[in-house]
């Protein structure tokens, strides 16, 4: 590629001419410009229209007011332009950079989408073993990047996961910021009416944005879409395309309930190999997820059912779930979202549900060997039987587990009560997502 075609290309995205438009702030730019310069390349995962790409400009936009505008380089690896580029192509870009940009320091180099160009991490091996700049690298394939990053970059990197928005950004999306119990008690009636809006259709940015239910509406399946055709056909060469969406639609309108790929595949009418092989697939993608069920012997773990999660609760309501007539389970998957998130930044954290075969608690949190905490999902405690049953199986995990702490997330009771000489917490789920408890667990 020539240098001037180069620049002409990139100066699209740069701020050497003119700002960044960065949108609102997320959560995550603080970290990421915390290990801006350690050395290591900073990769950002997660799944496809998460907002890894406005989280890298917001980066961007700080250290270019930090450290100069010339010494950023942006390379949007799926503006249409770029495409075919091969890994060589990017030392050519990058030189075109050097030449006519002229960082004066140790410039910051952002790979947008870098899983579009085969054989990249050779470049930015290269690039970091000469520690000739500071490289943030994003691709929408988290399977894809791990595994190449393992290989490639062993010990030079680290990883940041990026989801949809939580409640908190999401409220900031809606012009209210929440810091304390104070603004929540102030705002409550508003933060329950958006509350509601973020369970019927998540908490990606762009349909959070736009209040038009159509678009909403399409713009989540065409996300849908585009994560089944680009993230899972096209790079995993699928030819059995109706089989993988009978199985996609299955998982993401079976939220929050138990699975095992023999029930599925009798189900379907599918082999469980490919049930088994599917589900890698769509794992790669991050549109979802599993948590096992809690066992200190790891080969009855892996025997036993797993639940399904969604990353973003937009996309089964958008399926056909039935989110007005199921909160609960919707319920549910956003508390398992807002754990798995917390994994991410304890990796010693590991979340699982518990079952005796008869009961169920819906989460036990354990650090290292020891279980935490227990979480259950009450949507609805003015049922008598209801309510009794998640205290029972909760008491009995914890008698089982030696674990204190109990949690009942509802949607609006709140209360300390004790049975069996057990203090329950019962908690609104809305306030229970803008506390540290999540987060600091």
């Amino acid at each position: 590629m020539e240098k001037s075609r180069a620049i002409e290309i990139l100066e699209r995205w740069n701020p050497w001419t003119k700002e960044i438009e960065t949108g609102i702030s997320r959560d995550y730019t603080e970290t990421l410009i915390k290990f801006a310069r350690s050395g290591k390349v900073l990769s950002i995962l997660g799944v496809r229209r998460a907002g890894k790409s406005t989280i890298m400009r917001q980066v961007a936009g700080r250290l270019s007011k930090e450290e100069g505008k010339e010494n950023i380089l942006i390379i949007n690896l799926e503006d249409p332009t770029l495409e075919g580029i091969r890994a060589q192509d990017l030392q050519s870009i990058y030189d075109a950079f050097l030449e006519v940009i002229k960082p004066k320091g140790k410039p910051f180099v952002f790979l947008d989408e870098i899983q579009n160009v085969p054989g990249w991490e050779r470049f930015v091996r290269s690039l970091n073993e000469r520690k000739e700049a500071h490289i943030f690298v994003s691709g929408s394939s988290s399977k894809l990047l791990s595994e190449e990053l393992a290989t490639s970059l062993a010990g030079r990197q680290l990883k940041f996961e990026i989801f949809p928005l939580s409640f908190k950004e999401f409220l900031r999306f809606n012009d209210m910021e929440v810091e304390s119990s104070k603004d929540m008690l102030l705002n409550a009636k508003k933060i329950k009416a958006l509350f509601r809006e973020y369970m019927e259709f998540g908490g990606y940015p762009e349909v959070v944005l736009n209040k038009d239910r159509e678009f909403r509406m399409r713009t989540l399946m065409s996300y849908y879409e585009d994560i089944l055709l680009r993230d899972v056909v096209m790079r995993f060469k699928v030819k059995e395309v109706e089989k993988l969406r009978a199985l996609a639609r299955f998982y993401l309108t079976n939220i929050s309930n138990p699975i095992t790929f023999n029930s599925i595949a009798k189900f379907l009418d599918l082999p469980t190999e490919t049930i088994r092989r599917f589900t890698n697939y769509l794992e790669s993608t991050r549109m979802l997820f599993f948590i096992k069920r809690f066992s200190y012997k790891v080969k009855e773990q892996e025997k036993a059912p797993r639940k399904v999660y969604a990353i973003d609760v937009g996309l089964p309501n958008v399926l056909g779930f039935k989110f007005s007539t199921d909160a609960g389970r919707v319920a549910e998957n956003l508390v398992a979202i807002a754990l798995k998130r917390a994994a991410e930044i304890n990796p010693c954290l590991e979340t699982y549900y518990w079952s005796d075969g008869q009961r169920e608690v819906d989460f036990v949190i354990k650090e290292r060997t020891r279980a935490m905490q227990l979480i259950q999902v009450c949507w609805d405690v003015s049922n008598p039987t209801s309510k009794a049953r998640e205290i029972d199986a909760a008491i009995r995990a914890s008698k089982k587990l030696r674990c204190p702490t109990i949690n009942i997330l509802t949607e609006d009771y709140e209360a300390k009560e004790k049975h069996s000489g057990k203090t329950i917490a019962f908690i609104p789920l809305w306030k229970w997502l803008l506390s540290s408890q999540p987060h600091r667990l």
